[in-house]
């Protein structure tokens, strides 16, 4: 089979491997749609502390079990299933508590286990250990099945953020994260929802999309801020968003949000930094007297997964219009690119696809 391995920052190839076999307890998916992101991005110019090339990238899965391991139950030839990304160890003091997303133990696929840019794909006993294979309606397409774990992250974030029926709610970055946090908001019943993002190209084909009540554009430097902020507050009636989430990996826009909440509001920082730009300065004095809340983000857990898939298969949040670019797994370097300029909103590979990519607006 054909797979995209991960040798080193800036080196991730094609490589011809041998399929998989499966040992007990596992499962091999024929995988039918592995959806890219900004972290592949990431991975593939830096690399990740948790990952030893080379190794076979992509963590967004969505495949057609061809092969059953003993000791599987529930699960046969066939089957069309979604797979959990973040695996849990489900055993210690943490996941006991129920904070399996932060489970000190917890594991990857595309990490340290062969991920989903590839033709097929074991499901580790790891993964059906914690329940982290998910069947996928016949109504739900496999391209909308592999977004289900990046939905299952913004999910995990606005439980977080206390997201609700009522509140404001202010997205920082119009890329996929934050298209499924404005329909997120609105499936939970926001009143108002305004979308921010610097890059004004991505911005206009976003809100086309998914339609907040506001869009802002913002410039560049000091001025480009207050104008933001005079226009949320105009928004808001003076007083600022509920909550503001910052679905953009920008440490400008996390020190600069606090201004833009309400008393009591909630500051999600959802996009993680650079590991050599993860300071931030805060005006404690902000937090302090409008009390304030900061909580962080780390991924998702296997019934944000399950919740994600109900709520994609039942209409509530619409991904599939998301997806604008799909590639063949030959393309994967021009797929990632794609994000890297701003052109996609979201990507997806097809491994079992040869011709050309197809786009639409």
């Amino acid at each position: 089979m054909r797979a995209a391995k991960w040798w080193a920052p800036g080196d991730v190839r094609l490589d011809d491997v041998a399929t998989p076999g499966v040992s007990r307890g596992e499962l091999l998916l024929r995988v039918d749609n592995c959806s890219a992101c900004g972290t592949d991005l990431k991975i593939l110019r830096s690399g990740h502390p948790h990952m030893t090339g080379p190794q076979v990238m992509g963590h967004e899965v969505a495949g057609t079990v061809v092969e059953v391991g003993d000791e599987v139950d529930r699960w046969a030839v066939g089957d069309r299933v979604q797979v959990i990304a973040a695996v849990p160890c489900g055993t210690c003091d943490v996941c006991r508590a129920g904070r399996p997303s932060v489970c000190p133990r917890q594991t990857s696929m595309g990490y340290q286990y062969a991920g989903g840019f590839a033709e097929f794909m074991v499901v580790p006993a790891a993964v059906l250990a914690v329940d982290g294979v998910n069947r996928v309606p016949d109504h739900v397409s496999s391209e909308e099945a592999s977004l289900v774990e990046p939905l299952a992250c913004v999910l995990n974030g606005q439980e977080l953020a206390r997201v609700g029926a009522g509140d404001s709610v202010l997205v920082i970055g119009s890329g996929p994260i934050g298209c499924m946090h404005v329909r997120l908001a609105r499936a939970r019943g926001a009143r108002q929802v305004i979308l921010v993002d610097a890059n004004a190209d991505r911005l206009a084909r976003a809100a086309a999309l998914v339609r907040p009540d506001l869009a802002l554009a913002v410039e560049a430097g000091a001025d480009g801020r207050q104008v933001v902020l005079d226009q949320v507050r105009a928004a808001s009636g003076g007083l600022g968003v509920d909550v503001v989430i910052t679905a953009a990996a920008s440490r400008p826009a996390q020190e600069h949000a606090l201004a833009l909440l309400a008393p009591g509001g909630r500051l999600s920082l959802f996009g993680g930094l650079a590991r050599d730009d993860s300071q931030i300065s805060i005006d404690s004095n902000l937090v302090h007297y409008r009390e304030l809340t900061i909580v962080g983000v780390n991924g998702s857990s296997p019934a944000h997964n399950r919740e994600a898939l109900r709520l994609i298969a039942s209409g509530e949040v619409v991904v599939g219009d998301l997806i604008t670019h799909r590639f063949p797994l030959d393309r994967l370097h021009d797929a990632l690119e794609a994000i890297a300029s701003g052109e996609a909103i979201k990507v997806t590979i097809e491994p079992h696809r040869d011709d050309r990519p197809t786009t639409h607006d």
